[in-house]
């Protein structure tokens, strides 16, 4: 290959500089998974302790003005409360599981499925913290 041929490769004949642009060819759209009620990941704390524990926050964050120090050991409790109720209720949880796990092992496929659901939503709630 020489070095004129391969300059002339390079050049853009002026026929290409007016053919316009060619049309964007469109992207398939992205759908969520269809997702059924049963998937929804249910709340961690009732309703009612959640809001206990937010009303709690709050006390907390207005005492830090007149006590830091007090504040910050009333967050630790608060804290340390919640991460009990919440060991309370996965440890509650995981035994419905077991149970249900148990039942399945003499159980139809479609037991063992809806068995399978009920630990892929615990699983879901765990990983959502």
């Amino acid at each position: 290959m020489n070095r004129e041929s391969t300059q002339a490769d390079r050049a853009v004949a002026p026929d290409d500089m007016e053919r316009p642009a060619p049309a964007p060819v469109p992207m398939p759209e992205m759908k969520a998974p269809a997702r059924n009620e049963d998937d929804s990941l249910e709340p961690l704390f009732s309703p009612d302790a959640a809001r206990d524990f937010r009303a709690s926050w709050d006390a907390v964050q207005i005492g830090f003005v007149d006590d830091p120090r007090q504040a910050v050991r009333q967050a630790d409790d608060l804290v340390r409360q919640v991460l009990e109720d919440l060991s309370r209720s996965f440890s509650n949880e995981r035994s419905a599981l077991d149970s249900a796990a148990d039942t399945a092992s003499q159980a139809s496929t479609e037991n063992l499925r809806l068995a399978l659901r009920r630990y892929r939503s615990f699983f879901q709630r765990l990983l959502s913290l």
